[in-house]
């Protein structure tokens, strides 16, 4: 995998349980629940597009709660 400069590329093992549980946590946030712990909007809004990199990814490995 090629890391573009200024990119952290993240590796973490999770169990099965442990990646659908993060998985209902990210499909259960809202943007409400991302500004209550930033310091701003722009920075909620960039932490929520964080959280959806993490859950897309989450469904590429079939872990995609409904």
């Amino acid at each position: 995998m090629t890391v573009n400069p200024g990119e952290i590329c993240l590796s973490v093992s999770l169990s099965e349980q442990e990646a659908w549980d993060l998985a209902q946590f990210l499909k259960r946030t809202g943007f409400a629940d991302f500004r209550s712990q930033a310091v701003d909007d722009e920075e909620a809004y960039r932490m929520q597009a964080v959280g959806e990199m993490i859950r897309a990814n989450l469904e590429v490995h079939g872990i995609k709660p409904r």
